[in-house]
């Protein structure tokens, strides 16, 4: 299967998946959950005296980070794919 072929079969299970959960929140809480969670840890790590608040903040911005590193390696990977002008 081509790879237009195998994205359109994909989208189209992840469509139906999705028509069939009338709770998308609590369909992915436990995810959230999670990556919430690896986020604290590494807080806690940094920053083993921290106050309770202290950690909901530096875990906060721990998500920003990574997610906006993410974003920069998308955008990098983009670029590098993207042809050439001449």
């Amino acid at each position: 299967m081509d790879p237009e072929a195998r994205s359109l079969r994909a989208r189209l299970g992840a469509h139906a998946s999705w028509a069939n959960t009338l709770d998308p929140t609590s369909r992915t809480a436990k995810a959230r959950a999670a990556a919430n969670g690896r986020f604290e840890r590494q807080a806690r790590e940094k920053h083993p005296d921290a106050t309770d608040e202290q950690i909901a903040r530096v875990a906060e911005h721990l998500r920003k980070a990574h997610y906006s590193a993410m974003g920069l390696k998308s955008v990098m990977s983009r670029k590098a794919k993207a042809p050439k002008a001449a």
